[in-house]
């Protein structure tokens, strides 16, 4: 997440138009999403990053999106209207991509688009995002949900945070 602190980085063309950004949007890092559950609360999940009217999970070293049994999904507000929860990926009593699904609960809930970074060398962690988004219910809910890879991002960003990237995570 750092490579959203690099100075003057929002400022480039390429990222507001990779990621559909206003040219002032600025980084909220840790955002409580605070997605509503049934008896009235909101959860504690936190989101990477919003910029403007965008939540970000960004995932890069992280092996995969969590699971989470069933019945804690099912206390959601929003799951049963948001998600066919009977077609989202699952074993064992369990959801998988819990992360996924809890940030789209949160772009809905707040009436904002949400993007997840993965690397492109996992391809396993595309698959999930698509099962999952495969099972959203609301068609504009869908539209506003991407994934974008950071290979694709590091090709917006500065040439020294693309060597950085490249150095550190072999990003190209």
């Amino acid at each position: 997440m750092n490579v959203f602190c690099y100075p003057r980085v929002l400022a480039s063309s390429g990222l507001q138009r990779v990621l559909d950004l206003e040219p002032r949007a600025a980084p909220q890092f840790g955002f409580p999403a605070r997605v509503p559950l049934k008896n009235g609360r909101g959860d504690r999940t936190e989101v990477d990053l919003r910029l403007d009217n965008l939540l970000i999970e960004a995932k890069l070293t992280e092996v995969s999106f969590q699971r989470a049994l069933k019945a804690r999904l099912h206390a959601y507000r929003d799951f049963e209207e948001v998600f066919d929860g009977e077609r989202l990926p699952q074993s064992d009593g369990h959801l998988d991509s819990y992360q996924i699904i809890r940030n789209v609960l949160g772009a809905f809930a707040s009436c904002r688009s949400f993007c997840v970074l993965v690397d492109a060398r996992r391809p396993d962690l595309i698959e999930r995002y698509y099962a999952v988004l495969s099972c959203v219910r609301p068609v504009e809910l869908r539209t506003v949900c991407r994934i974008l890879t950071w290979q694709e991002l590091a090709g917006t960003l500065p040439g020294r945070l693309q060597a950085f990237l490249q150095v550190k995570y072999g990003i190209e």
